[in-house]
């Protein structure tokens, strides 16, 4: 069995389990799978978010965790000076912005899975990523 990420064309995502990779594009082929929100059935696969852990720690693999690290922090560095920082708001401003009561620009900050389910039904798209806690030396 493998299970895939899907997304239906309405924005709506789900998952997928299937006997293998040739099931999932012979039952997509004859529109057999289909969005369990809206039952559209133009799906396609998104990427998966996973997770992969070393047996071993080799010095080749420091390489490569350093160089994960640098490219973390330039994605933390870009969200901090890109995106005005809302906090517990952010469900709140982005209903604003979609409303056009706000102003258009970017915003980050915490929601709750209420909150989220909220903004996902006005059909405000938004992404989560994990910010690392800020301390007194960030600024």
């Amino acid at each position: 069995m493998i299970a895939f990420d899907l997304q239906c064309a309405n924005g709506h995502t789900f998952e997928g389990w299937f006997e293998d990779g040739q099931a999932y594009r012979k039952q997509r082929k004859k529109d057999q799978i289909e969005c369990p929100v809206c039952d559209d059935t133009s799906v396609s696969k998104i990427p998966s978010s996973f997770a992969v852990k070393a047996s071993k720690t080799t010095s080749d693999s420091y390489g490569h965790d350093a160089e994960l690290l640098k490219i973390g922090k330039k994605m933390v560095d870009y969200v901090k000076k890109n995106f005005d920082d809302v906090g517990c708001d952010f469900a709140k401003e982005a209903l604003k912005i979609h409303y056009g009561v706000s102003e258009p620009r970017n915003i980050r900050g915490v929601s709750t899975d209420q909150e989220e389910k909220t903004l996902k039904d006005e059909g405000i798209k938004f992404f989560k990523i994990p910010m690392p806690a800020t301390t007194d030396t960030d600024t």
